[in-house]
């Protein structure tokens, strides 16, 4: 078993790639980085935890994760990003009505 020794928000930028088929992907932005640490303290890895929830190796989404990538904010989204509402694009200003 694994254990979170840290977590940190991700900048804007880094996006978790996800295979839904053979010919078709689907990026999503990170939202966090976690630092995982084995239970004997021998090992550690770092893991980002996309918008939608997911992470390598939960194993409770049927996508096979890819890898991370990351592209400038001013450079636009991956081609196979996921849409999002304007309001949560980086950069908006959500007021409550």
């Amino acid at each position: 078993m694994k254990r979170i020794v840290e977590i940190v928000p991700a900048r804007p930028g880094w996006y978790a790639r996800w295979r839904l088929a053979p010919e078709n992907t689907r990026c999503y932005p990170v939202s966090l980085w976690a630092l995982l640490e084995d239970a004997d303290g021998t090992g550690r890895e770092v893991i980002g935890v996309d918008c939608a929830g997911q992470w390598p190796g939960d194993g409770g989404t049927d996508a096979e994760f890819v890898r991370y990538l990351f592209q400038t904010p001013d450079s636009g989204l991956p081609d196979d990003a996921e849409p999002m509402p304007e309001a949560r694009r980086a950069g908006s200003v959500v007021t409550a009505p």
